[in-house]
């Protein structure tokens, strides 16, 4: 069960990592400079050439918002985005994922940042929730009675009511170095995922054009078609302040999902658990 479990987890956050390196392939993409879309925005994040007509008063020009990113192609708006998002000291990650394993859908919702420590939770097909937390040298887990039923299934019904009964609703530990743990402590590390999201790979370019100015949860942003072959992605960019990653919506049928990023530089909430906590490092024998 622990491996299972550990497996599950590490799945979502390789294809979390996958998902955040859809910027990589922007940066060899080609368009024109003009949007597609008249919408306008009050928020930019640039500072652009105003691109009313020279006919326009002072006071209608000062009332009329610019469009974010004026004068920027998509490939040029993205390229800005990825350095915005690979410099990011922490960051949170919410939304849904595809798993290859099961052919099933894994909802992720974790914050991390460049020391290695992570927070969050992570559930499968709506079959119950695992929290997470890693900070330091340790790695924290907790399952819910649901999640443990559902990685169990096939396990004899007495090995299963055995590791419910043990595990369900109770925060466990292990060594972040250990076995059980080193590759999913290594994907909490945000140093490498941002070093994944930043590999291009020019031999396969996506081409990227702009789209219109939209907000993402309420906050300004302005939108990237990527266009590879038969798939058209959708990458929301901040308009206000840093231009972040704020989301990436996939167009593919086999891979479709969607996620969301905020807590650009805030701390990450990894807390080591208070009260019981069960050390699986201590425990001999067990191999469920």
């Amino acid at each position: 069960m622990r491996r299972r479990a550990r497996r599950t987890a590490l799945t979502a956050l390789l294809l979390t990592a996958g998902a955040t390196a859809c910027l990589t392939g922007c940066q060899s993409g080609q368009d024109d400079t003009s949007s597609g879309d008249t919408t306008r925005s009050a928020a930019s994040a640039e500072s652009a050439t105003s691109d009313e007509p020279a006919s326009a008063s002072p006071s209608a020009a000062a009332s009329t918002p610019r469009e974010p990113f004026t004068g920027l192609t998509g490939a040029q708006i993205s390229e800005r985005a990825l350095k915005a998002t690979t410099e990011a000291r922490s960051l949170r990650m919410t939304g849904t994922v595809p798993d290859e394993e099961s052919g099933g859908t894994i909802k992720i919702d974790i914050a991390l940042d460049r020391r290695g420590d992570c927070a969050g939770t992570m559930g499968m097909n709506g079959q119950g929730e695992a929290e997470l937390i890693k900070t330091g040298d340790t790695l924290y887990l907790k399952y819910d009675e649901r999640f443990l039923r559902a990685q169990s299934k096939g396990e004899p019904q007495a090995d299963t009511e055995a590791l419910v009964s043990l595990l369900a609703g109770r925060w466990t530990k292990m060594s972040a170095g250990g076995a059980d743990a080193k590759e999913m402590a290594g994907f909490c590390d945000l140093d490498k995922l941002l070093e994944d999201a930043g590999d291009g790979n020019d031999d396969t370019p996506t081409t990227v054009t702009r789209g219109k100015a939209t907000t993402v949860d309420g906050t300004p942003a302005f939108t990237l078609h990527e266009t590879d072959g038969s798939e058209r992605n959708t990458v929301y960019v901040a308009t206000e302040g840093k231009p972040y990653l704020l989301r990436f919506e996939s167009g593919s049928k086999q891979e479709p999902g969607a996620l969301s990023f905020t807590g650009y530089d805030e701390p990450v909430p990894a807390e080591p658990p208070s009260g019981d906590v069960l050390d699986l490092d201590g425990l001999d024998g067990m191999n469920t």
